[in-house]
């Protein structure tokens, strides 16, 4: 029963924490979770700014694209929620009994992985591409090294999500 289909064999055994947080997979999760709390909170908290001191709005430094921060922001959130949830299944998928559930879960993960692999590229292609049309101003070098975290841990991301699935 040793070889069975998505580990069934093993269903129901019990879950040690410092084994769990060893392995590989959990590592990548964590991993792409702190990257994906550096992209979207570096471009919310400092990737908005004053044009100059007599026009109040905020704009995105990324060439004043908003679709450019938008953009980073939702795929960071999404990565952040995926992380979260794909950690919670990680943690009970000793428990899950039906091969089916489990195939369910791996394919789920396979899929979400691939997928956020081809959106933190999108993401990374549209900052730096945005991030060289960006003219320096007084207000776009406040939030530069903000906006150069972004780009760069949108590229970490790329690795860690195509390394996950």
């Amino acid at each position: 029963m040793e070889g069975a289909s998505f580990g069934a064999g093993r269903a129901g055994g019990a879950i040690d924490p410092v084994d769990f947080l060893k392995q590989p997979q959990t590592i990548l999760r964590v991993t792409a979770w702190i990257f994906s709390i550096v992209v979207f909170g570096s471009i919310v908290n400092e990737c908005y700014v004053n044009k100059d001191s007599q026009n109040p709005e905020l704009l995105c430094v990324f060439n004043e694209n908003e679709s450019a921060c938008s953009y980073a922001v939702a795929v960071g959130i999404i990565a952040f929620f995926g992380c979260i949830f794909f950690f919670v299944v990680d943690l009970y998928f000793q428990q899950i009994s039906s091969v089916k559930d489990r195939k369910r879960a791996v394919l789920l993960d396979l899929g979400l992985s691939g997928f956020l692999s081809f959106l933190w590229f999108v993401a990374f292609c549209f900052l730096a591409n945005q991030w060289q049309r960006t003219t320096m101003t007084k207000g776009v070098s406040q939030g530069a090294d903000a906006a150069r975290a972004a780009i760069t841990f949108s590229f970490f991301s790329i690795i860690v999500w195509v390394s996950s699935a």
